[in-house]
């Protein structure tokens, strides 16, 4: 989905930018999968590859990868760049829901 039809498509939304070359990413995918199904549909997890979508992470001004953004009522309400720990990403999430 378009990025920024993708940020107000539901009130909460969580974004990460990744790169498919990027290790950290790498190791985060499982990691937000798991998210995204404990989510079961209560926000949209959407993952933008930064080499496919470069205008979408200048917009959000992305700097390095793997990097998760939440959007409440299309605005940015969180950003965390970097792994990190699954429970910590849904708790995050869910904060907002």
């Amino acid at each position: 989905m378009n990025f920024d039809k993708a940020i107000i498509n539901s009130r909460v939304v969580l974004v990460e930018f990744y790169a498919s070359w990027c290790p950290h990413c790498q190791r985060m995918m499982p990691v937000v999968a798991q998210v995204k199904e404990l989510l079961d549909g209560r926000a949209p997890v959407y993952q933008y590859d930064i080499d496919e979508n470069n205008d979408a992470a200048d917009e959000a001004g992305v700097k390095s990868t793997p990097t998760f953004l939440i959007y409440v009522d299309g605005k940015e309400a969180w950003r965390h760049s970097g792994e990190i720990d699954g429970d910590i990403l849904l708790t995050k999430v869910e904060s907002f829901l």
